[in-house]
């Protein structure tokens, strides 16, 4: 697929948009997105692993029975291992590490940073009602969180596209901070 090329007026424009509602682009992997963690006061937003192929879960699956659910792939096992061995390297503090009941956000968290309490406002909502009202409780939370510790909420694309605007690949990590009654994307990292 051939990327888009932006004449110099659509650029300029653009950037003059982007710079005068004073939102300025989130960092892209590298040194910006670990210095921001080490700042502290971040909410980390982590979309589950790789899984296996498929979009949702099969009808009639449920919570307690990974069996019955769209589960982590043997690469996205290893996509997580990496993410966690990152963060070591790093040196990186994650004070709680929180995840959606779901069988890939659990396993996705605990292979990555070995610990991990599940938290119903982070389950997801795709196909389903709650979104406004499991996204106002993730917000409350994140007001109340207090620099300079960080919080790891391991999720679905859907409700970290609810609380940020953003949309994000499997295993993709987000920096984000509170910021006006949502999430601000500050740094992403594909691992």
């Amino acid at each position: 697929m051939t990327p888009k090329l932006f004449t110099r007026r659509q650029f300029t424009a653009g950037a003059a948009l982007a710079l005068s509602s004073g939102l300025a682009p989130a960092q892209t992997g590298g040194e910006g997105f670990w210095t921001l963690l080490r700042e502290g006061g971040c909410v980390v937003l982590m979309r589950h692993a790789q899984t296996e192929p498929g979009v949702g879960d099969p009808p009639n699956f449920k919570l307690g029975e990974c069996s019955t659910q769209r589960n982590l792939s043997e690469a996205g096992r290893e996509q997580a291992r990496r993410v966690g061995a990152a963060f070591v390297r790093e040196r990186i503090k994650l004070d709680q590490v929180r995840s959606s009941a779901w069988c890939r956000c659990v396993d996705t968290a605990m292979l990555a940073f070995k610990q991990n309490t599940v938290w119903p406002p982070i389950n997801s909502f795709f196909g389903s009602e709650g979104r406004d009202s499991q996204t106002r409780e993730v917000l409350a939370a994140a007001q109340a969180w207090s620099p300079p510790r960080n919080l790891m909420l391991v999720t679905h694309q859907v409700n970290i596209t609810a609380l940020t605007g953003e949309f994000l690949a499997m295993g993709e990590v987000f920096v984000t901070r509170p910021e006006s009654g949502r999430l601000r994307l500050l740094a992403r990292q594909t691992f």
